[in-house]
């Protein structure tokens, strides 16, 4: 009888959170506060969410070094499951590493799940029995799978993934997962619209799942110099040779693993999700995901709101009092040392803003 495969969990938590700026700073990026649940942070969350499929040993987390600390002290994974990155290196870079650790640590024949810190996620059971089923198809398929979650809303937001027809699917458990088409990157206002129409297309939720093997196969062929670094990164690990590794993650291209790898891949699988999904990206998010008053109207904090609708209103420092009087549609966000004002049609856009604070301090304007 075949021994069934080790399977992992690696909860991608290095982020920076800048369009949650006053409330996200480099030191407490989205993923470290609560803004789902006043008690608990997202990360948090997030890992207590996927360990009783994965259990405490199997669940990692994966971040920017210098996040590490912070995250060790938050106390949701043991020191040794954290994997910290030497440098930034965007999303190849982020799974490079996490596959050379695994490999180092003896794991290479494991069906690893990269799944998300930052996303609200409802229905617990069946999130962990979706993901369940992704990795058996991706075990019995040879295949890299990810989650497309059905758009409910024009989204220009998000990526997109476009499904394949019925005649080059998977099933398992009575979810079916097709082959991904095509990929696509945030689309304008009018294409968001074609796309929620025509039922073909799937948000992307940034999940993937895959065997080691796999992911390896994929990549010398899309990467073969990443490939090379990755191996070599394993083998300095498993010496504990760090400044080696770091080399070695330092001559990664500085690109995203859709673009380098996924879109290009042989045997890609989309599987839609069947629980509640929101990516939460920006401060309009709240305006969905957290209670509001009858005119919709989203408060936290010392706040008087009065003569005013579908405001997100966020006051993160109780010795102030904001006040929000005849306003429609915006976002006000207020901590200690910042403030933020902005129609919610704009708070995407707000890393523009945190981009430009943190340019005036280091020039010291």
């Amino acid at each position: 009888m075949e021994l069934k495969k080790a399977r992992v969990g690696v909860v991608m938590a290095g982020g920076s959170g800048e369009r949650f700026w006053p409330l996200s700073r480099p030191g407490r990026p989205k993923q470290l506060l609560c803004l789902t649940d006043p008690n608990v942070t997202m990360l948090e969350e997030a890992v207590r969410r996927v360990e009783p499929l994965f259990g405490v040993d199997g669940t990692y987390v994966a971040t920017s070094t210098p996040l590490r600390e912070a995250i060790i002290d938050c106390g949701v994974a043991p020191e040794s499951l954290v994997l910290s990155e030497p440098a930034r290196r965007n999303t190849l870079g982020a799974i490079c590493w996490i596959v050379a650790n695994l490999i180092s640590r003896d794991l290479g024949d494991a069906t690893v799940a990269i799944l998300t810190a930052d996303h609200l996620i409802g229905s617990p059971d069946t999130f962990r029995e979706c993901l369940a089923s992704a990795m058996d198809i991706a075990e019995r398929e040879d295949g890299i799978v990810t989650l497309g979650v059905p758009p409910t809303r024009p989204e220009t937001g998000y990526g997109y993934i476009e499904e394949g027809d019925h005649s080059s699917s998977a099933a398992s458990n009575g979810r079916v997962a097709r082959r991904a088409q095509s990929f696509r990157e945030k689309p304008s206002e009018a294409t968001a619209e074609e796309f929620l129409s025509s039922g073909r297309f799937l948000w992307n939720s940034g999940m993937f799942f895959f065997t080691v093997a796999t992911f390896l196969a994929e990549l010398i062929r899309t990467q073969p110099a990443a490939h090379l670094a990755l191996l070599n990164m394993a083998g300095a690990l498993r010496a504990n040779d760090r400044d080696a590794a770091r080399r070695e993650f330092e001559s990664l291209p500085n690109i995203s693993v859709d673009y380098a790898v996924m879109e290009r891949a042989e045997r890609m699988f989309v599987l839609r999700a069947d629980f509640p999904w929101d990516d939460v990206g920006a401060w309009d998010a709240m305006a969905r995901t957290l209670p509001s008053d009858e005119r919709g109207n989203v408060i936290q904090g010392n706040a008087v709101v009065e003569d005013s609708e579908d405001c997100v209103v966020i006051n993160d420092e109780p010795g102030i009092t904001v006040g929000v009087l005849g306003l429609r549609d915006l976002v006000v966000v207020a901590t200690k040392d910042a403030v933020l004002v902005c129609p919610k049609s704009q708070a995407q856009r707000v890393r523009t803003i945190s981009e430009a604070v943190s340019k005036r301090r280091t020039s010291g304007a």
